[in-house]
Parts: structure tokens; sequence; C-alpha cells
């Protein structure tokens, strides 16, 4: 097993921005969809329409897995498929206006939509807190060991300083 930190993953996780949200219907379904995210601190900020599906499921179950995948290539090989890296977390989902936002938090998380006020009057901000271990596999390792999964797998406590 790779010997990761919470830094390492938390930078990773800085780099990206997609990732796949996992959550819970009312009815106990597993649902996941793909969410482009910015960190704030140590936490992750999705914007959303509030009526989508998922800021209804999170308001009812706040429980909610995040996958950040990594994507992976040969640089003189492009054509090459290799599997993504990926880190795994479970966290707490919390819904919020866009008013709730620091401004730090805000410009990043909209690019410039603020002016809209009628986009920002129907936009909810789903906040992820990971909470546990981030679970990673290919993270801090070569393309050659990803293919051994004893050094390409990593977990590490999450530190959410």
């Amino acid at each position: 097993m790779i010997n990761l930190n919470s830094q390492d993953v938390w930078q990773e996780i800085e780099k990206q921005l997609f990732a796949v949200l996992g959550i819970v219907t009312a009815k106990g379904e597993a649902r996941t969809v793909g969410v482009v995210y910015v960190v704030h601190g140590r936490t992750l900020l999705i914007s959303s329409q509030k009526s989508a599906w998922k800021v209804r499921h999170i308001s009812q179950n706040p429980h909610v897995s995040l996958t950040v995948p990594i994507h992976k290539r040969i640089p003189i090989m492009p054509w090459v498929k290799i599997p993504a890296a990926t880190i795994t977390f479970s966290g707490e989902a919390t819904v919020l206006t866009p008013a709730d936002l620091p401004a730090t938090a805000f410009q990043p998380l909209f690019r410039g939509l603020e002016q809209d006020r009628d986009v920002m009057a129907n936009t909810a901000v789903i906040q992820v807190k990971p909470a546990g271990e981030f679970i990673t596999y290919g993270v801090g390792v070569s393309l050659i060991e990803m293919r051994q999964p004893d050094k390409a797998r990593g977990r590490v406590a999450v530190d959410v300083g």
C-alpha cells in the first residue's frame, strides 16, 4: 500500500474539477451523478438547481459518497487506454443558498453567473464535508505500479483541518 497523507490527497482533489456524487433516494435506492466542484477550505462545493433531484434527496439524507477520477495517460502514446486513478470518500452534505457562501468561495464556484439574478434565485449549493478515510487507487504511483493492487491502493484519514 502506498504511503500517502491527507495533504497529498487534498492537493490532488484541488487539481481536479469533476467527480461522481453518490446519494440515496427517499426509497433507499442508490444513485450517482456527475458533478463539477470547487474546493473551499476542506469542503467541496457543487452548484445545482434547487429543483434538481440530487438536492431533494440530499435534503432528506445527507450521507453521500464522492469519487474523483484522475485521468491517466502516457504522454508520448495518448491513444493507449489507461484506467483512471481514483479518490473515494464518504461525507456529509448540506444544501445551502448562494448567499450562504463567503465571497472567496462564490466567485470560483459561479465563474461570472452571479450577475444573473434569475439563475441565482433558482440555485442551490451542495457542500460536502469528507469524513472517515480517503480511499485511493493509483494516486502517487507510477503507471506500472497501478498494475499491482497492493502498491496502487491507499487509505488515509481525512483531515478537515
